[in-house]
């Protein structure tokens, strides 16, 4: 059986928001993926960014410095 683990997940208002990230997070190489929006969470697009926990920092400081727009983070158990 898989094991869930606590995983950082990103939420944003738009998609374009979203894919926003993604392109971003690619050409800088920060892990992490766009997945479908969790059902557990509502929020404006139906997107969202998942890495590991540990890379908390990191994505936000990121998306400070990108300028990147984002609504919440979560923490969740996820696969």
């Amino acid at each position: 059986m898989r094991r869930k683990y606590l995983q950082l997940v990103v939420t944003f208002a738009t998609t374009t928001a979203a894919m926003e990230m993604e392109q971003r997070a690619e050409k800088a190489e920060i892990s992490g993926r766009l997945i479908p929006l969790p059902s557990e969470i509502s929020a404006g697009c139906g997107l969202a960014w998942k890495t590991e926990l540990s890379e908390k920092e990191t994505i936000m400081n990121f998306m400070e410095q990108q300028k990147l727009h984002w609504e919440t983070m979560y923490e969740l158990l996820m696969f």
